[in-house]
């Protein structure tokens, strides 16, 4: 389902850019023909209606017809067209010359039969027709492409209702609802989505009978199915002929007369198709005074010498199919639904221009999206060197959660590149024993996710690589940086297995694996030392001069705090608003990474004890300031100093604290989930001054960082997000982007202990099922019921329609504690999908997580 939606959005997008471009013209064009009789009229007032002067009778076709052949003794008349109303011009239609389709057509004055001016205009609207029907090539080359064309817009607008169809088509916000709030790529799309809804009738209707008219072969199959094809119509003509013989002039007079006894006078407009050499009926095509539309004609057929009808073929007589063939010239144009369809007519001609200029804005804004990433990449990754038949590569590969590692990665492979040495950078994952064995030197940047986890898309290499039994990978030395957090028992622990399982395998240590917590300047400089040790080339100024941009911590202010859960048997969960004048945009799945401060009480008992003042100036970490500053930013010392300098010459900053945003870039804002950290000698430091020792307006210093692995997906494709708690946070960022960009394929698994003092979601949720944005939630209360139930025994129970979800293309979204939450889910995860399939997700982008 997945592939097969893939395919026909390439489809949508390549006829869109291409064929689109061209259908804006015949759009444009048809647009203008839309109500070319009334323009026409209007300019020509004096030809809509011609004076009768001095009361004379309207001469009858016969009389028209003679008078006019005689003033043209060299153009012979095939066909005359009458009116009912007094007044109205008549028209000949004159044989076409010799090579040419057809021949002149010519208003006559109804009254003395001269022949009428050009109307003004009419020139332009035939050079229009010729512009919309055949792109002004000849007919014959016209017809394929514009048919091909018409073609082309059938498949847009059936793959485009295929690509938008909801999962609730019975809602009508699904459909039609343009979200004027929206802004950017969301907006477009929206726009483009919901008028395409609107014209998408139109449209099928433009293009079936554009390809009716545009391939003969076509036009036959159903004309003949229809019975209205030219072998019907031509026995029509011969239907009670007596045997041929020598054509005798018309007799017209007879042939009108007998016209009128047999409509009973019936009719608005009368055309009269002079017989053809060897024929001997004359075809009267006639709209009656009241038609169901403007080509509901009827047809008669008489002989032409006695004027005797010899078949009525009538409109209201014909099956369903004829009537439908004959009605498909209005059906184009609108006509057949009265004035209403002819407005809706043009405004979706006009809509064509609309959806080429979206849909090229949409096309290009990918392109540039894709663009700048591959830029973005480029410039922080290196480039192979050609590099001599001598000259052994390198390999770089890193296994990255956040970004960290992979961009320490490309930052090393371009001061190693820039020092001369050839390096090939590929991702872990990639990777295998075999792989490694193509290589004599060898780095990694490995790291740990959680308390000793290898990276999600790294579980699956991690088992495959400690089960993998032999060596063969003597001849390889290695060099590894691990990347961690001390706060967890199992520090660098893959980065340790990983080490393990290298030297298991016999490959030889460059240097012994540099341990780096949190980012620390010291391991990396060390591991700087390490590489120009190893590789003997690198100067000390190469890494600051590759150092990838970091972003700045910036003071946000706190502007709201909110307590979500009163009453709650858990610990308080606060939503934590933050606001900055210049605030850029971040992605769904963005984290933030704040400095978090002591609480002004316990600095206050501190400088106390220590007899210590806060005001005096102090440099700590490389800035100037207040001592009760520079305590207010680090671990309190158990032992006091004896003086200001001295106590702010010991004191350890505080770590910093991440937190998933709950916000989008539309909101104007940061918004954070954090629930109270309660220890046993008070509550946690970042929590607890976000959500209690920090007064409102406080000035909160923070950094938004990306998340690569927890990215919201850029399509269409259907989502799964489950969670727990205060992972709520990255889950409601993600639907909000979700919902503003109309994507409404969403799936939510959410659990908290009671209904009554924890659904704090439960307002965003309903607002969002009213907007048919959430096709199912499961909310599962914990605490509600005897049995403990959480997420993972939803998606047991759903196990039929998850796997239907995934095989349709599903991305799995999992956001909350990593301690009882993740580990179930997983397992629930692996025992309903498999855990092949489970690790084919990973790789594949479709299983993120955003655990702590």
């Amino acid at each position: 389902m997945a592939l097969l939606r893939r395919f026909w959005f390439q489809v949508h997008w390549f006829i869109g850019i291409t064929a689109g471009s061209v259908l804006v013209v015949i759009g444009l064009s048809g647009a203008v023909l839309s109500f070319r009789a009334e323009i026409v009229d209007a300019i020509n007032p004096e030809l809509r209606h011609i004076p009768n002067p001095a009361g004379a009778a309207a001469l009858r076709p016969a009389a028209l017809a003679a008078q006019v052949q005689a003033a043209q003794p060299a153009l012979r008349i095939v066909a005359l067209t009458v009116f009912a109303e007094p007044g109205r011009p008549a028209r000949v239609n004159f044989a076409p010359p010799e090579g040419q389709r057809q021949g002149e057509v010519r208003l006559v004055d109804p009254w003395t039969a001269a022949l009428l001016p050009e109307p003004t205009g009419d020139a332009f609207f035939e050079f229009i027709e010729h512009l919309h029907r055949w792109l002004l090539l000849p007919r014959d080359a016209g017809k394929p492409v514009t048919g091909t064309l018409a073609a082309g817009l059938l498949i847009l607008a059936l793959s485009g209702l295929y690509l938008r169809w909801p999962r609730r088509p019975l809602a009508w916000r699904a459909w039609l609802k343009l979200d004027f709030a929206l802004t950017g790529r969301a907006f477009l799309w929206n726009l483009h989505a919901v008028a395409g809804t609107l014209a998408l009738l139109a449209y099928l209707a433009s293009s079936l009978t554009g390809i009716y008219w545009a391939f003969d072969a076509v036009r036959t199959v159903v004309d003949n199915a229809a019975g209205e094809g030219r072998v019907v119509r031509a026995q029509g003509m011969q239907a009670g002929s007596a045997p041929a013989k020598a054509q005798a002039a018309p007799d017209l007079q007879r042939v009108w007369q007998s016209f009128l006894e047999e409509t009973g006078g019936d009719w608005s407009q009368a055309t009269l198709r002079l017989p053809a050499r060897n024929a001997s009926q004359v075809e009267a095509t006639y709209l009656r005074a009241h038609p169901e539309h403007e080509r509901a004609r009827n047809r008669v057929y008489l002989d032409a010498a006695t004027g005797e009808p010899t078949r009525h073929r009538r409109y209201a007589d014909k099956a369903l199919a004829g009537r439908l063939v004959n009605s498909i010239y209005p059906m184009h144009m609108g006509t057949y639904w009265g004035l209403p369809g002819r407005i809706v007519m043009l405004l979706s001609s006009l809509g064509l221009a609309l959806f080429a200029v979206t849909g090229w804005m949409l096309y290009l804004g990918r392109r540039r999206t894709k663009r700048a990433v591959r830029e973005e990449r480029t410039r922080l990754s290196p480039r192979l060197q050609p590099h001599g038949p001598g000259a052994e590569p390198v390999l770089l590969t890193f296994a990255s959660q956040t970004g960290q590692a992979e961009r320490i990665a490309l930052q090393t492979a371009a001061v190693l590149q820039s020092a001369g040495v050839a390096v090939v950078l590929q991702p872990l994952v990639r990777l295998s024993v075999d792989a490694l064995r193509r290589y004599r030197k060898v780095l990694l940047v490995a790291s740990t996710f959680g308390d000793g986890d290898p990276p999600d898309s790294l579980r699956a290499f991690a088992r495959q690589f400690a089960r993998q039994t032999g060596s063969g990978l003597q001849h390889v030395h290695y060099g590894l940086l691990a990347l961690g957090d001390r706060h967890y028992a199992n520090f660098c622990g893959f980065g340790r297995a990983l080490d393990h399982d290298l030297r298991g395998h016999g490959a030889q240590a460059l240097f012994p694996m540099i341990e780096v917590h949190n980012g620390d300047a010291g391991a990396l400089a060390r591991w700087q030392q390490s590489l120009a040790e190893a590789f003997g080339v690198l100067q000390p100024g190469a890494w600051k001069a590759h150092a990838p941009k970091a972003a700045l911590f910036e003071p946000w202010r706190l502007v709201r705090r909110t307590l979500l859960n009163a009453g709650s048997q858990g610990d308080p969960l606060f939503e934590i608003e933050l606001a900055h004048p210049g605030a850029g945009a971040w992605a769904p799945g963005a984290l933030v990474e704040l400095l978090p401060r002591q609480p002004g009480h316990a600095v206050e008992q501190f400088l106390r004890r220590a007899g210590l003042d806060g005001r005096t100036p102090v440099r700590c970490d490389g800035h100037e300031r207040t001592l009760e500053d520079a305590l207010a930013r680090s671990m309190l010392p158990a032992v006091p100093a004896a003086s200001a300098q001295a106590m702010a010459d010991t004191l350890l900053p505080l770590a910093p604290r991440r937190y998933s945003v709950a916000s989008i870039a539309a909101d104007g804002c940061v918004q954070l989930l954090v629930r109270q950290a309660r220890h046993a000698d008070g509550m946690g430091v970042a929590s607890g001054w976000l959500t209690d020792g920090a007064p409102l307006d406080t000035a909160v210093e923070l950094r938004l960082l990306p998340n690569p692995a927890f990215a919201l997906v850029d399509d269409e494709a259907p989502c799964v997000f489950i969670g727990n708690g205060s992972g709520f946070a990255g889950l409601r960022a993600h639907l909000r982007e979700r919902v503003r960009r109309g994507h409404a394929r969403n799936w939510l698994v959410f659990g908290e202990r009671n209904a009554a003092h924890d659904a704090f979601c439960a307002q965003e949720i309903a607002q969002w099922q009213a907007a048919a944005a959430l096709e199912r939630v499961d909310l599962v209360f914990s605490r509600d019921q005897a049995e403990r139930l959480h997420v993972q025994h939803r998606l047991r129970e759903a196990a039929g329609l998850l796997r239907q979800w995934v095989a349709e293309g599903a991305v799995i979204y999992v956001c909350g504690s990593l301690e009882g939450m993740a580990p179930g889910v997983d397992l629930a995860l692996r025992e309903v999908l498999g855990g092949p399939a489970c690790d084919a997700l990973v790789a594949e982008g479709r299983y993120r997580r955003d655990v702590y």
